[in-house]
């Protein structure tokens, strides 16, 4: 049987956070939460530049461009 969804919008949140694509695969999902639940997921980091402060920068940005 084939599952869908084996890639995301955001392949950076694999590559460098947490995240894991876990496909359609019930029995893959259920792996999967239960590593996070157990505390063993996967270990990353916060992308760069995805502090929640991208309007600020964008504000900034455009603020110095149209002055």
């Amino acid at each position: 049987m084939h599952h869908g969804a084996r890639n995301t919008e955001r392949p950076i949140t694999v590559e460098e956070g947490t995240n894991v694509v876990a496909g359609t695969d019930p029995e893959k999902v259920k792996l999967e939460a239960f590593k996070v639940l157990e505390g063993r997921s996967k270990l990353g980091r916060r992308p760069a530049l995805w502090d929640g402060r991208a309007a600020e920068r964008i504000v900034a940005i455009l603020s110095r461009e149209l002055a």
